[in-house]
């Protein structure tokens, strides 16, 4: 599959537009195309337990892909782990003017300036609601293009309760660079404030369904996660991950897209955020700075770059304790993630690791 991807699939949809062959992909992927037989499960991972949730692998589909949950089922049938929804506002908005996705090929990358185009939380949620999934399913929540920062806690408020029933865990995006002054929200007050109030929200919902029929299957509260830039300083890292820990938070995923255009070969002046591989070791040492300031007590979704076995195992190893992809994906194929979770098992079996926990921030001790 993957050289008839390479040399037959991929040229084809690489001669359209980028974002004409993302919904052209969607579409393939609800009509069952390209999934097979595939499974989720590889021998030599095993079962991988993460914030409460057991993860049949550590590949995992980034947020941007699968924005409105219509083909969560399928990306688990091409080997996925989990599959993150969204970003997902809680009013549908259209997004940026198109064009607005652009490939860069030379340099393996991506830009977009997509904007959050989606249909609403609550839409999403319901969809959500009606899926019999097969794998774990994170929901990320961003703000509304048209809310000033003043009002974005009651924002995201609403989208996180919107998605709070069908979520397996929910990721806080407060780092794209396409919706104006969003990443103004990563700083320490704003994120101290943030955080503060969707907890508060956490630990409501979860009293309310406590006293429901199905109090005996309640939980701590849903797991919350942060996604952040990779352009933030160090000082700025630190400062995040210390409001994570005071705020109980239960995961960070690094990093989103970069504003930076930095090793370039490509001669291209969109705006956006950049993804793929020139993201790869800026993201790599953001997880590894998070792993040290929080002394690995803050479980890691590695993304940004990775596109092999070898790129998922350095960021397992650079701390992280989960992967994502999105470009590797695009530029892979159907057959990404079942070939990238094979490669880590025989990485581990190789090195005598008897399992990935051995392997996360092993670089770091």
């Amino acid at each position: 599959m993957s050289k008839f991807w390479e040399k037959l699939i991929r040229p084809i949809m690489f001669g359209l537009d980028a974002e004409r062959a993302h919904e052209i992909g969607l579409h393939a992927l609800k009509l069952g195309i390209g999934a097979g037989s595939r499974t989720n499960t590889f021998a030599g991972l095993g079962e991988i337990q993460r914030f409460g949730l057991k993860f049949a692998n550590p590949v995992g589909i980034a947020a941007g892909f699968d924005k409105n949950g219509v083909v969560v089922n399928q990306l688990a049938a091409l080997g996925f782990g989990f599959v993150e929804v969204g970003t997902v506002t809680y009013e549908p908005q259209p997004g940026n003017p198109k064009p607005r996705m652009f490939r860069m090929p030379e340099d393996m990358a991506l830009i977009n300036r997509l904007g959050f185009n989606n249909d609403g939380a609550v839409v999403v949620a319901e969809r959500l609601k009606k899926l019999k999934r097969n794998c774990i399913v994170g929901v990320n929540i961003g703000k509304n293009k048209a809310i000033p920062n003043e009002k974005a806690i009651a924002n995201y408020a609403a989208a996180f309760d919107a998605v709070w029933p069908v979520a397996d865990y929910v990721a806080v995006n407060v780092s794209s660079p396409n919706t104006p002054n969003l990443r103004e929200l990563q700083k320490a007050e704003s994120l101290d404030e943030l955080l503060g109030a969707l907890q508060d929200q956490n630990r409501a919902r979860i009293a309310a369904f406590r006293q429901t029929a199905d109090s005996e299957t309640a939980g701590a509260g849903k797991p919350l996660l942060v996604k952040i830039a990779p352009d933030l300083s160090e000082a700025e890292i630190d400062a995040v991950v210390d409001t994570c820990l005071r705020h109980k938070v239960d995961g960070i995923i690094a990093t989103n897209t970069t504003i930076s255009r930095e090793g370039l070969t490509t001669n291209i002046r969109e705006a956006g955020g950049l993804s793929g591989k020139p993201l790869e070791q800026r993201s790599n040492q953001v997880i590894s700075q998070i792993y040290r300031f929080s002394n690995g007590k803050l479980p890691i979704i590695g993304v940004g770059g990775v596109f092999t076995a070898d790129d998922a195992f350095e960021k397992i190893t650079a701390g992280a304790s989960l992967v994502q992809a999105y470009t590797g994906f695009i530029y892979g194929g159907p057959g990404f993630a079942s070939t990238v979770n094979a490669g880590l098992a025989r990485i581990l079996q190789d090195r005598g690791i008897k399992s990935l926990d051995e392997a996360v921030g092993s670089k770091l001790v």
